[in-house]
């Protein structure tokens, strides 16, 4: 384990920052990400590891619908269909960052972190991730929906964003949608 004084974030985000830049740097792959609950928080995980900006070039903080539609071209009839959280429009924000950024993979995030926000179908703590690959068919949706509970607003961001980690690693694979 490696000493992290110098350092907001708790420890265990950060190691699992450094596994990523060091498994993409060893494969020779690029990464991106695109963030709408986590606000940043993986980016700022990953810029926490010194050199990393030979593996990580784009994060898009893209919190308000406004700007998954600006920033990353999530079409605003998906947003009104499918609402922010969903499958269609975690796809749609990895396959974005995955085609503004230029990087070999991508991954998003899109939840609801609370104390409000949550409904019946999409709770507090339920968190949708994509994951976008260059050169894999476009037409295979690769998104998971997952439901970390009611942790608190920084417990669900940081379960949100480690797991993002864990599907930036080479050869993590994410539950596809029929």
């Amino acid at each position: 384990m490696t000493e992290h004084k110098d350092t907001l974030l708790p420890a265990e985000l950060v190691e699992a920052a450094r596994r990523v830049i060091d498994a993409n740097r060893a494969a020779g792959r690029k990464i991106a990400v695109a963030e709408s609950c986590t606000a940043g928080l993986v980016s700022a995980a990953l810029t926490e590891i010194p050199g990393s900006s030979d593996v990580f070039g784009q994060g898009f903080v893209t919190y308000s619908n406004e700007a998954k539609v600006s920033m990353i071209g999530v079409s605003v009839e998906m947003i009104e269909t499918f609402g922010a959280v969903s499958i269609a429009v975690a796809w749609s924000m990895a396959r974005g960052a995955l085609d503004k950024s230029g990087a070999d993979v991508a991954v998003s995030i899109t939840g609801v972190a609370g104390p409000g926000g949550g409904s019946e179908k999409k709770p507090v703590g339920t968190v949708v991730f994509g994951r976008a690959e260059k050169g894999a068919d476009p037409e295979d949706i690769v998104a998971d929906k997952r439901h970390f509970g009611d942790l608190g607003r920084g417990g669900v961001r940081l379960q949100a964003a480690l797991c993002a980690l864990e599907l930036l690693m080479p050869g993590a694979t994410l539950a596809e949608e029929p």
